[in-house]
């Protein structure tokens, strides 16, 4: 095929952050750095506003989290002056506003619809029209989310294609677990159990530090890395549970990857919602040995017993028990991180995401430039 420089507009309604909004960033800034002219619309006070600037990448900041004249007028205004091959939309609203304006716009971008989540998407003629006559392309970031779509939807299986979000292998190595846990403060030999996500409640945060009380975790430390609606409730539970300190709250962290290295175990312990969760795959990078739920495309990533340990979701004896066994057990532990490593080097990584990308990109504007 022959590759074309495309200029690629992403289009993102949500004002929150987490790994949505982080893989639209690396995903522009790849395919930048690859020749491409790449902008993203977003809310004026998004946290991608800033963390696109940040990146150097052009964000307009408009009123694309409702629909309304004024966002129609808005995005009119942009896709007028920087005159896309394509238009990638992430979120329900801002894939309603594009939809509609550019049937009524003289000259038609290409769209391609990515939808992260694994949250049921309702039937009917509107989003068959949404998903199945808009879209040149729609990309899911897992073979379960595209598998769901194409029932609900009825949709051309040859026009949904998975393309999970992929680990940056530069960044996300194994590395010294010493130097790690010096260079961000966490002193002592103790083990430690981590967790890389926004605190929200499907992230299963909750379970994970009910199973810190579990007497086969009692000389191991939970650090929690994120930020997100669930703080305090979490926080409150931390302390009635009396395990102030045994769990340390991070908070949002830029760079994850010092953190990531400096645990023993990493568990994502979800009860919904997911694609193929980036962290998860991030700390497989680094040569962690992981523990997590088989939700929504997480076992693509995960093989149980093979690149890491499912537990049913919800389940906190469970959840103690394989966490329990990793830290008893170190030639599974090594064997679990080694295989999840060389899964996710040849298979979840930033380039294998951005060489698919690119291809769907190219294929969906073959016909319109």
């Amino acid at each position: 095929m022959n590759q074309m420089t495309l200029r690629i507009l992403h289009t993102e309604a949500s004002t929150g952050w987490g790994g949505q909004e982080i893989r639209i960033l690396d995903e522009s800034s790849g395919l930048r750095a690859r020749g491409h002219d790449v902008e993203i619309v977003a809310p004026a006070g998004a946290p991608i506003v800033e963390a696109a600037k940040g990146r150097g990448i052009p964000v307009h900041p408009i009123p694309i989290d409702r629909r309304s004249l004024r966002s129609f007028r808005a995005l009119a205004r942009v896709l007028a002056e920087f005159r896309p091959d394509v238009i990638v939309t992430h979120s329900s609203t801002d894939s309603w506003l594009v939809a509609i304006l550019t049937r009524i716009l003289s000259v038609r971008p290409a769209i391609v619809r990515l939808r992260h989540l694994s949250t049921p998407v309702a039937r009917g003629p509107l989003n068959r029209w949404l998903y199945g006559r808009v879209p040149k392309r729609v990309v899911t970031t897992g073979e379960a989310i595209r598998n769901l779509l194409i029932e609900t939807l009825d949709l051309d299986p040859d026009m949904v294609v998975s393309i999970p979000t992929g680990a940056d292998l530069a960044r996300f190595r194994p590395g010294d677990r010493a130097a790690a846990r010096a260079r961000i403060g966490l002193a002592g030999a103790a083990p430690i159990i981590g967790i890389v996500a926004t605190l929200r409640s499907w992230k299963g945060h909750r379970f994970l530090i009910s199973a810190m009380t579990d007497p086969r975790l009692a000389a191991a430390r939970l650090v929690i890395v994120g930020d997100g609606p669930q703080d305090a409730a979490l926080r409150t539970q931390v302390t009635a549970a009396d395990l102030d300190d045994r769990v340390r709250f991070a908070g949002r962290q830029d760079d994850v990857a010092p953190w990531m290295r400096a645990f023993d175990i990493f568990a994502l312990p979800s009860t919904g919602n997911e694609g193929v969760p980036q962290a998860l795959a991030q700390a497989m990078a680094c040569g962690l040995p992981v523990v997590t739920t088989p939700v929504g495309s997480i076992s693509e990533l995960v093989r149980d017993g093979e690149t890491g340990l499912l537990v049913p979701p919800g389940d906190v004896g469970a959840l103690a028990g394989a966490i329990a066994h990793l830290l008893n057990d170190s030639a599974l532990a090594q064997r679990l991180a080694s295989a999840g490593h060389g899964h996710v080097t040849a298979r979840f990584s930033t380039t294998v995401m951005l060489d698919a990308m690119e291809a769907v990109l190219q294929k969906a504007t073959a016909n319109t430039r």
